[in-house]
């Protein structure tokens, strides 16, 4: 039987790609992400475990962005290392002027994001889950040692 061992990459179209390929170079360079290619009509980033590429929308597809409750793409989660993080994204996004559809906040018990549009309305997240649960575990480890 076959194991998928990871996502290797998410491809997604683009309505304006000059727009979203500065948009998503800052966004990724913030992350640490580097290019890992670049065509005529694509480019993809990579930080060593997943790649994100964009390509533009043909004639038809740049009618209209992307509306949440179409079918298809949702969102895409880019976990973080931390709390801290997802608070230095939001200000990064603020500093940006992106438009935040959801701050950063506790969503979940112990699941803190913040949630963010691209410049064709594909929402995307920085979020950390189990921060707490992992600290409160390390500090029982501690003490029992």
């Amino acid at each position: 039987m076959s194991r998928v061992v990871g996502i290797d990459h998410l491809v997604i179209r683009v309505g304006n790609y000059g727009k979203s390929k500065a948009f998503y170079g800052a966004l990724f360079k913030f992350l640490g992400f580097a290019i890992s290619d670049e065509y005529d009509e694509a480019i993809g980033w990579t930080n060593g475990k997943t790649r994100f590429w964009i390509y533009p929308a043909d004639a038809q597809g740049r009618k209209r962005k992307h509306r949440d409750g179409d079918i298809g793409f949702h969102h895409y989660a880019f976990q973080l290392r931390g709390r801290k993080d997802v608070d230095a994204l939001q200000a990064f996004l603020n500093r940006r002027k992106v438009k935040i559809v959801d701050p950063a906040k506790e969503y979940y018990d112990d699941y803190y994001a913040v949630f963010f549009l691209d410049p064709d309305g594909h929402k995307l997240e920085g979020m950390k889950y189990g921060e707490r649960r992992a600290k409160a575990a390390k500090k029982g480890a501690r003490r029992k040692a």
